[in-house]
């Protein structure tokens, strides 16, 4: 039953991932100076490490059984 939860937060991360990095691939390709194409790619990567570890704290708590956060208000 659980990993069936685990599904969609999974797809979700993967996308996100998919499109930053599109992205910076995107910007790899543009005309622009070579500092702020490093930028950029340090932005992306952040922001793909915060989605890895968003993923991992939901799974965390999927396992745990605390599905709802509402229910802690």
């Amino acid at each position: 039953m659980q990993d069936k939860k685990l599904i969609a937060p999974i797809i979700i991360t993967v996308f996100l991932v998919i499109i930053l990095m599109s992205y910076f691939f995107m910007w790899s390709i543009m005309p622009i100076p070579f500092i702020i194409k490093i930028l950029l790619l340090f932005v992306a990567l952040a922001l793909v490490a915060v989605a890895g570890y968003n993923l991992y704290e939901r799974i965390l708590e999927i396992r745990s059984g605390e599905e709802d956060d509402l229910s802690k208000y």
